[in-house]
């Protein structure tokens, strides 16, 4: 473990120096958004395989719904079918979360490599870098502590927070017309009746977005740079992605037009 984190570190302070000439003293906070770029550049055919399984699961909600009302009393049976649905229509439930497990481990290894004061037996020399005056080893209490939220330190964690909310906005109006366009159908349990709680949590999806503010609040600075990073990525790529769903809803008569 402590030779891939020092291969790490030596990749992430290569990318610093490309781009030291570019970004001088911010080459490091920008290496880590390139880096994370990179990530999702190369998950993106994942997101793509990710969103034709979406589609192609709302368009069998109708079919999913009629197999439930059929085979209601039988559960077992219910589930045998709609299995056998989806490998008929070669469609796997599951598609969608691989780009988000993929992407976990790099989120995981910045927050490591930015919390360690030592790597391979050396001292982090990564943690002497900043941004615009933030430690990218540093946390947003650490920036309240050395001047407030209006410090020095303050000013880069109210933009970042501000990028946040915009992204997430922009997140939550997708999820909204994204829901008004394809209703799911709820998940049954193993009895066939609706999972207790499903409702509410379809309810809760469109705010989950915001839970990022809670993440770049407490994780180091260049753990938040990439959640920041891959966030804005994933709301323009889902938008990118789903933009026949999308403009669907928007055109008369539309599903959001029909909700009114």
């Amino acid at each position: 473990m402590s030779a891939f984190m020092s291969a790490f570190a030596s990749l992430v302070g290569s990318l610093a120096d490309l781009l030291q000439p570019l970004f001088q003293n911010a080459s490091t906070a920008a290496a880590i958004i390139l880096f994370t770029a990179l990530v999702r550049l190369a998950v993106h055919p994942l997101s793509r395989a990710a969103a034709r399984g979406q589609k192609a699961r709302s368009r069998l909600q109708p079919q999913i719904a009629e197999l439930r009302e059929k085979h209601g009393k039988n559960p077992e049976r219910m589930q045998k079918a709609i299995m056998e649905l989806h490998a008929a229509e070669k469609v796997s439930p599951l598609s969608g979360c691989l780009p988000s497990l993929l992407q976990m481990p790099a989120f995981f290894l910045l927050y490591h490599l930015f919390s360690s004061g030592s790597i391979g037996g050396e001292p982090n020399s990564l943690l002497r870098h900043d941004l615009l005056g933030a430690p990218l080893g540093g946390r947003w209490h650490d920036a309240l502590a050395q001047g407030g939220v209006f410090g020095p330190q303050g000013w880069v964690y109210v933009g970042l927070f501000a990028l946040v909310l915009a992204v997430a906005t922009f997140s939550y109006r997708l999820t909204k017309r994204q829901m008004a366009a394809n209703p799911m159908t709820p998940a049954a349990g193993p009895d066939g009746q609706p999972v207790p709680g499903m409702g509410a949590m379809t309810k809760m999806m469109p705010l989950l977005s915001f839970a990022t503010l809670i993440t770049v609040a407490v994780v180091p600075l260049a753990a938040a740079l990439y959640v920041v990073t891959t966030t804005a990525w994933s709301a323009l790529e889902r938008a990118w992605l789903y933009r026949d769903m999308y403009r669907d809803t928007a055109a008369p008569g539309g599903a959001m037009a029909k909700a009114a």
